[in-house]
C-alpha cells in the first residue's frame, strides 16, 4: 500500500511531523466504528507517517482532524458496535460514498478503508462464530445479549456482586488471606462470616471430620432412602431433637433446603392449609410459601396487630400455619415470639420459627432464641442450620414425630437429593454436642458484639443496635456501599461484603458486621477506625 498522494503533499509542507493534518484521518473516525479502528490503523502505520508518531491511536485523538462538515456524523458512528456487519457495512459505505464525493482525493483511500473494514468484520464474526460454537448446546446470540444486558445494568447500578477469594487458616481465624489473580496474595480480617464462634475450626469437630472421613469415605453415596443414611446421620438427628426439646428432627443439605422443602410439605399435606408469612421472611421461606400454593397472608413486619387482623379474617375450620424468623438476618431485630404464640393458640394455628441465625448462640444448650425465653414447647417446628454458628454445612427441622415423618416421606426436596457426606454429619454433630455443654464462646460473642456497637456509636458511624449479635452497618447507597467495602479490603485489610438489593431493599444497603469470640478487642478497634476513616473519605453521613 502506498501513500496517498494528499499526505505525501502534507508531508512535504509541514515543518514538522506535529503540524501534519492527515485528509485521510479527516473521515477515519467516523467511517470505522471504535471495535475496528485499533486494527485499520495497524495496518496502515508502516505507510502513515502520521501514524508512527502514536503508540497507540484512539478515536477522540483522531476525531480531532475531523473537518466540520463531518463531525456531526462522529456521534452516531460511535454506535455502530451494536449494529449488525450487514448494517455496519451499509452505513459505512454510505458515508464513504458521500465523503468521497465531497472531497474526490480521498476516494481511492475510502475504498480500500472499506476494504480494510469489511475484513476485520469477517475477522470478528468468524472469532464469534468460533466461540460460539464451544458451547454444548449453543447459546443464540439474542439470548445471550439479553443475559448480557441484565448484567450490565446490575454493574452500572452498583449491584453486581463479586467474590472475594478467602483462604481461612486453622487456628488463627478471622485472619484470612486473600487470593487474586495477577494479585500477590494479602493478609486480611474476615468480619462478615456467619460462623459466628467459630466453630468451624474447633479441634473437636476437625477430628470427628477427619475420623468419619478415613472410615467411611468421602460420599454418602445415595439418597436418604437409597444407601445415603449412615449412623453419623441418625445420630445427628437423635442429638438435635434432644437440643430443641423435640420428639424428632430431620436433616437436609442446606438451610434453604429444609425451610423450602417443610413449608411447602406441611401445608400442603394439610387439607385446607393457609400460611401467614412475615413480610421480612428469607428468601427459603418465600420459596416454601410460593410452593405450598395454598392461600396465604402476608403480615408486615413483626406487626401483631396487622398477624391478628388476618387471622380474624380466615376461615376458622382451615389449618393455619404461622412462619417467622426468630433473628432476621439483615436488621438483626429478634421476633415477638411469645406474642405470636399467644395468637396461635387463640387462632388454632401452627408455628414454624426459623432459628438460622439463633441456634448455637442462644439458649441453655444453644437451641436458639426461643429457648432463651422460655418457649420451645409452644413452637410446632423450629428449623435451623449446622453451616452457621455450628460452622459445618446442612440444615435441619425439628418438631413433632408425625410432623417430620411426613415432611421425610412427602417433601421432594428431602426425597430426591444426595445425602450429606457422612464426614460433614459426624462433624455437625460434634459441633451441637459441644455446643450444649459450653455457654464460653456464647458469652464472649455477646461481648464483643456490644464493644463494637459502642465504638461505633462514638464515632457516629449509623447502625441498627439490635438486642442480636448482628451488627448492620448503613451505607443507604449501592455505589458508595461497594466502594467504600473496595477501600475497606484494599486499603485496612478489612473484609465485609457490600448488602444490597435484592437482600435488602433499595436505599438501605448496609455492611453486616459479625463480630465473635475469636475477634479481639485490638481488633474491633481497628476495624471502627478503618471504618471512620473510609466514612470521612467517602462523605457518607453519620448520625
Amino acid at each position: 500500500m502506498s501513500m496517498c498522494s494528499a499526505t505525501r503533499q502534507a508531508c512535504k509542507q509541514a515543518k514538522n511531523m506535529s503540524q501534519i493534518k492527515c485528509p485521510f484521518l479527516k473521515f477515519i473516525g467516523h467511517a470505522i466504528p471504535a471495535s475496528s479502528l485499533s486494527a485499520v490503523c495497524q495496518t496502515l502505520r508502516d505507510q502513515c507517517p502520521f501514524l508512527q508518531q502514536s503508540e497507540k491511536p484512539k478515536l477522540n485523538t483522531i476525531s480531532q482532524s475531523i473537518s466540520s462538515p463531518h463531525a456531526s456524523r462522529l456521534s452516531s458512528m460511535k454506535t455502530r458496535g451494536l449494529m449488525t456487519p450487514a448494517v455496519q457495512s451499509t452505513a459505512i459505505e454510505a458515508d464513504l460514498a458521500e465523503i468521497s464525493n465531497e472531497d474526490p482525493e480521498l476516494k481511492s483511500a475510502s475504498k480500500k478503508t472499506l476494504e480494510v473494514h469489511n475484513q476485520n468484520e469477517q475477522q470478528q464474526r468468524k472469532e464469534a462464530a468460533r466461540k460460539f460454537s464451544k458451547a454444548r448446546p449453543p447459546m443464540p446470540l439474542k439470548a445471550h445479549l439479553a443475559l448480557e444486558n441484565k448484567l450490565e445494568k446490575l454493574k452500572s447500578e452498583g449491584k453486581y456482586r463479586t467474590f472475594v477469594n478467602v483462604e481461612r487458616h486453622v487456628g488463627e481465624f478471622p485472619l484470612a488471606t486473600r487470593h487474586k489473580t495477577g494479585v500477590r496474595t494479602k493478609p486480611i480480617q474476615v468480619w462478615c462470616n456467619n460462623d459466628y464462634l467459630g466453630m468451624g475450626q474447633h479441634p473437636k469437630v476437625l477430628d470427628a471430620m477427619c475420623d468419619a472421613t478415613r472410615s467411611c469415605g468421602a460420599g454418602a453415596g445415595g439418597t436418604r432412602n437409597i444407601s445415603g443414611t449412615t449412623i453419623y446421620h441418625t445420630l445427628l438427628e437423635k442429638e438435635l431433637a434432644e437440643v430443641h426439646d423435640k420428639e424428632g428432627s430431620l436433616v437436609f443439605s442446606s438451610g434453604f433446603v429444609a425451610n423450602e422443602a417443610a413449608i411447602s410439605t406441611i401445608a400442603k399435606q394439610l387439607p385446607n392449609c393457609e400460611i401467614f408469612s412475615d413480610a421480612d421472611n428469607h428468601a427459603s421461606m418465600i420459596e416454601g410459601v410460593r410452593n405450598a400454593r395454598v392461600p396465604k397472608h402476608i403480615w408486615r413486619h413483626n406487626d401483631l396487630e396487622h398477624l391478628e387482623e388476618l387471622l380474624s379474617k380466615a376461615d376458622p375450620e382451615a389449618n393455619k400455619l404461622i412462619v417467622f424468623e426468630s433473628v432476621y438476618s439483615m436488621d438483626g431485630d429478634i421476633a415477638p415470639i411469645k406474642e405470636i404464640c399467644d395468637l396461635a393458640d387463640k387462632y388454632g394455628a401452627l408455628t414454624y420459627i426459623d432459628e438460622v441465625h439463633a441456634v448455637g448462640l442462644y439458649g441453655e444448650k444453644g437451641g436458639g432464641v426461643a429457648q432463651q425465653r422460655g418457649l420451645s414447647d409452644r413452637i410446632t417446628v423450629i428449623s435451623g442450620t449446622l453451616g452457621k454458628a455450628y460452622g459445618v454445612h446442612g440444615g435441619y427441622i425439628a418438631g413433632p414425630a408425625v410432623i417430620c415423618d411426613a415432611v421425610r416421606s412427602f417433601a421432594p426436596g428431602f426425597i430426591f437429593t444426595t445425602s450429606i457426606p457422612p464426614a460433614v454429619a459426624a462433624g455437625a454433630l460434634a459441633s451441637v454436642q459441644y455446643l450444649k455443654e459450653s455457654n464460653k464462646e456464647r458469652d464472649i460473642q455477646k461481648e464483643r458484639a456490644e464493644f463494637m456497637k459502642a465504638l461505633l456509636k462514638e464515632k457516629g458511624i449509623p447502625f441498627i443496635n439490635s438486642e442480636s449479635h448482628i451488627i448492620p452497618v448503613m451505607v443507604g447507597d449501592a455505589k458508595l456501599c461497594k466502594k467504600g467495602a473496595d477501600v475497606l479490603l484494599e486499603d485496612h485489610g478489612i473484609y465485609v461484603q457490600p448488602i444490597n438489593y435484592p437482600t435488602v431493599p433499595v436505599g438501605t444497603e448496609r455492611y453486616r458486621f459479625t463480630p465473635g469470640p475469636l475477634h479481639d478487642e485490638k481488633m474491633i478497634i481497628d476495624a471502627v477506625e478503618a471504618l471512620d476513616t473510609v466514612w470521612e473519605q467517602l462523605g457518607i453521613g453519620r448520625i
